[in-house]
């Protein structure tokens, strides 16, 4: 694909209004940052927004204007932004080495479809670089958010919804190219699957006590943490990562500072971003994070 042909597919793209953004040349990896927020040195201005850092997900666009300067500069992939998009995409694999059965992920979701007495109506459809299969289907509109999964449909099958991306039809991946194999509108998700897909409730959590001083100091402190929890608890779908990331950064620099302890800070945020729907180990890698990033900055109460 010329520059030209992918700004042409990268505009259209957005057009449908997904939210796009550059990968590596013949690639799947994003192009920038090339980095997790942890190591980001903020150097590069391309990830970084206020003083911050801001991922793919963050940065993906369906501005026309900012498509057409970075699909100008190089022959950029282009992947799609599932949250943002309000797209679930079912990835159907195939096997790299031929299964005694003959199954691949196409046969797989048939046979699940099966057993739930439904069908696989068509939908937009792309054909992936190695022969695989991608199945776009539109978020519910209630509901929990749905992230991504492996394996939980069955052997070959994976999703990716909110916190994952797809690599986009005119895009090649090691001289393979994604094509669209049905156009037209993503349907609606069937509610089979989203219930399928569904995250698991969170056990009931017991409140998280923070021993602090009953001073003007500890009343600042206590006042900054209810802040930040409410920054996490309000966010919307899709912004919830990195509500919990800047929520991280604010209490690691009290944390650096000596106003608040590193373990009360860690489990107080990893609670907020769970209760808002986060994965257990998601919200862990981001609290990290951004209490490592808070250090770096350190901000001290006055008594």
């Amino acid at each position: 694909m010329t520059t030209n042909d992918l700004l042409t597919a990268a505009l259209g793209h957005a057009e449908r209004g997904w939210h796009i953004f550059p990968l590596r040349p013949d690639d799947k990896r994003p192009a920038f940052p090339d980095h997790a927020a942890d190591r980001c040195t903020g150097r590069d201005p391309r990830c970084r927004t206020g003083g911050r850092h801001v991922g793919w997900e963050e940065r993906a666009t369906t501005d026309p204007d900012r498509i057409r300067r970075a699909w100008s500069t190089r022959p950029y992939g282009i992947g799609i932004a599932c949250g943002p998009s309000r797209l679930v995409v079912i990835d159907l694999d195939t096997p790299k080495e031929p299964e005694a059965d003959g199954r691949d992920g196409v046969a797989v979701l048939a046979e699940l479809a099966a057993t739930h007495g439904a069908s696989i109506d068509p939908t937009y459809t792309v054909t992936t670089g190695r022969g695989g299969t991608h199945l776009y289907y539109r978020h519910p509109t209630t509901g929990p958010a749905l992230r991504n999964t492996a394996g939980t449909l069955g052997p070959m099958v994976d999703t990716r919804a909110h916190g994952g991306y797809v690599v986009a039809a005119g895009s090649t991946a090691a001289g393979r190219p994604y094509t669209v194999a049905v156009d037209g509108d993503p349907v609606p998700l069937p509610a089979w699957l989203a219930g399928l897909l569904a995250p698991a409730p969170l056990p009931p959590q017991r409140p998280v006590v923070v021993d602090l001083p009953t001073d003007r100091a500890g009343a600042y402190v206590r006042a900054a943490i209810g802040r930040e929890v409410d920054r996490v608890a309000g966010a919307a779908p899709g912004e919830r990562n990195r509500s919990l990331y800047v929520a991280a950064v604010a209490l690691g620099q009290l944390v650096a500072g000596g106003a608040l302890a590193e373990d009360d800070a860690q489990t107080v945020l990893e609670q907020a971003g769970m209760t808002a729907g986060l994965r257990t180990a998601e919200a862990y890698r981001t609290v990290r994070s951004g209490l490592t990033a808070g250090a770096r900055r350190p901000r001290q109460v006055a008594a």
